[in-house]
């Protein structure tokens, strides 16, 4: 597999770029990407000529990628992560199941997490990718649904493009893919309300088991500012010792005024959105964390969990293992 150095023109100018002719090449930078794969070259009279450019950012990775000539992947179900694809040319054939969709310039697709499913990546194909972390989606989709709680998303598979929420998508992600080229990386903070932004406009944009519930309360665009604002305060400060007094100073409302607008336009408390965005830090911090040199108690007692017993209970509650199943993985 060889590096390429990339033309001063081209997006994702610092990202990580691959080339190669060679199919084991090829499915081995598919491996370190996304997952295990299966990848055959079907048609020998195209020329394989299999090129990556990609770059992740937090929970988000955004790239674009052809195989030259056509070939076929199998890849291993994946559970940590969703694949969002729109052909910039060419097309796929993508089966799940018993499910056949011909994806093409005006047909994305979304692959879910811990499905299986077959590729033809057809010749001339190229694509822009979107790696999205399925812990991501899932909180948010808790979030927008308003019981804070991580929720199971279930994506069709066709991502229709020529539809109005479909156009947007398309170009939210050429504008992602573009954007994320420069050489200096985005803040933590803008890092996250990149990853908010994407994961909310897949969730509303993208049918899914959820849409109809997602679609229910359209008042959630019209949300007064404080509601978000508050919002952001509490992502940000999470590992703080923050109360509702203190959020509602900083937004520059009444507690009463707090209460009220985040039970009117988000079904939920913000001391309930606290504890939801706090957990999925810890869940966050227990996957990164060896068993060995780490302790959920003292990771718990980090987010201001001081009752194991009780944290325990919203833990198995909210991902449905316990935090020390969690960390021996």
């Amino acid at each position: 597999m060889q590096a390429e150095s990339n033309d001063e023109s081209d997006p994702l100018l610092a990202a990580e770029l691959f080339q190669t002719r060679d199919i084991e090449q090829a499915r081995q930078w598919g491996v370190r990407t996304f997952c295990e794969n299966e990848l055959r070259h079907i048609d020998v009279r195209s020329e394989l000529n299999a090129r990556l450019l990609y770059r992740k950012y937090g929970s988000i990775g955004i790239g674009r990628m052809t195989y030259g000539g056509e070939v076929t992947i199998r890849p291993d179900t994946f559970d940590d992560f969703y694949l969002v694809q729109v052909p910039l040319s060419g097309g796929e054939r993508i089966t799940h199941g018993n499910e056949t969709i011909n994806s093409s310039p005006t047909v994305g697709s979304v692959l879910n997490a811990r499905q299986q499913h077959e590729i033809n990546h057809r010749t001339g194909t190229e694509k822009l990718i979107l790696r999205i972390d399925r812990d991501l989606v899932e909180r948010l989709c808790g979030q927008l649904l308003g019981n804070g709680a991580q929720t199971k998303v279930e994506f069709e598979t066709a991502m229709p493009l020529d539809s109005e929420s479909g156009r947007r998508w398309a170009s939210t992600m050429q504008w992602l893919f573009d954007y994320l080229g420069g050489t200096q990386s985005p803040s933590p903070l803008l890092t996250a309300q990149i990853e908010h932004m994407i994961g909310s406009l897949l969730l509303i944009s993208q049918a899914s088991n959820h849409s109809s519930a997602l679609n229910e309360d359209r008042s959630r665009s019209i949300t007064p500012s404080f509601i978000r604002k508050a919002e952001l305060f509490i992502e940000e400060r999470a590992h703080e010792s923050i109360t509702v007094g203190s959020i509602a100073e900083h937004v520059g409302v009444s507690t009463s005024s707090l209460y009220t607008g985040f039970r009117k336009y988000r079904n939920t408390s913000p001391m309930h959105l606290l504890k939801s965005i706090r957990l999925n830090r810890v869940r966050e911090q227990l996957l990164k964390s060896d068993a060995k040199n780490t302790t959920v108690t003292a990771v718990a007692y980090q987010w201001g969990f001081s009752h194991l017993g009780h944290f325990t209970t919203d833990y198995k509650r909210w991902f449905g293992e316990s935090p020390g199943e969690t960390l021996a993985r």
